[in-house]
């Protein structure tokens, strides 16, 4: 059997943890920054869960309250937590972190100069894309894990939903993350360029959040829906009634096609 020198899995490894070592104290602050947000969210609810007055500007500006996520009851346990936090503020914050990494750890270290260092090592250009894939994936969890642990603290604000809704809808913002982080990495190989990575793929986010929350109330939206992220993640009740098993393989599916493109684009980038 063929064994791996010790010096190529040292190199192997490093890759990620490098980029992990990098990126710890932004990641610390986005988690606890999301994790006061979501228990101010919390706290809240028992002074609104009893308006009537919030539920009726819900039903009243159909339209209006859908460009922010808020479909149904305002006051009810899974409406407040959507309307406050899985339907927009976590996935906002979720998709910085995994585009902001999916740009620059190609495109963006290429521009820098540092991928060519990278390259030049004992390691192929595809275990490269997958190493800082599977960063990039790495830095989706904490944020979403975080928010959860604190809406499970909901149920001393007479804030309850079910544990495993909200585990699920919690994978499902994690993939959502990883699914427009590999986007941003295939455009940055494809492209080279770290902003052009960025602007496309937000405004590939902004476009289909904007056709998730709108085709509820937007009648011939509404068959459009299924070519959203977002409503396999977070935009069909999923934390009322959990993630579908078949949503999230085709989150995870659209991931792995966009893991394969980037590393055939890589393949073909002039690395400086």
């Amino acid at each position: 059997m063929r064994t791996v020198p010790r010096s190529f899995r040292g190199v192997h490894s490093e890759i990620a943890a490098i980029d992990l070592l990098l990126r710890r104290k932004s990641l610390i602050w986005y988690a606890f920054g999301m994790g006061v947000y979501a228990l101010v969210v919390i706290a809240l609810y028992p002074t609104f869960k009893d308006d009537s007055g919030l539920d009726d500007f819900a039903s009243s500006s159909e339209t209006m309250a859908a460009l922010f996520g808020i479909s149904g009851s305002l006051t009810s346990p899974a409406g407040w937590l959507n309307a406050n936090i899985y339907s927009n503020f976590l996935p906002l914050v979720v998709l910085l972190v995994t585009i902001g990494y999916g740009a620059s750890c190609l495109a963006g270290q290429n521009e820098d100069g540092t991928l060519g260092l990278v390259a030049t090592e004992p390691v192929s250009r595809r275990s490269i894309v997958v190493q800082k894939f599977a960063v990039m994936a790495l830095l989706a969890i904490p944020v979403c894990v975080v928010t959860g642990l604190c809406a499970l603290a909901g149920r001393w604000f007479e804030l309850t939903v079910g544990i495993g809704a909200l585990v699920g809808t919690t994978v499902g913002v994690v993939l959502l993350g990883v699914v427009f982080g590999a986007l941003a990495m295939t455009l940055g190989a494809v492209t080279g360029s770290r902003g052009s990575a960025v602007g496309i793929t937000a405004a590939v986010a902004a476009a289909t959040y904007l056709l998730n929350s709108l085709a509820p109330v937007v009648n011939w939206l509404h068959p459009f829906r299924f070519v959203s992220p977002f409503f396999y993640a977070v935009g069909d009740n999923q934390l009322t009634d959990g993630l579908p098993v078949a949503w999230a393989a085709i989150l995870i599916g659209i991931a792995a096609v966009l893991l394969v493109a980037a590393v055939a684009a890589f393949e073909r980038l002039d690395v400086q």
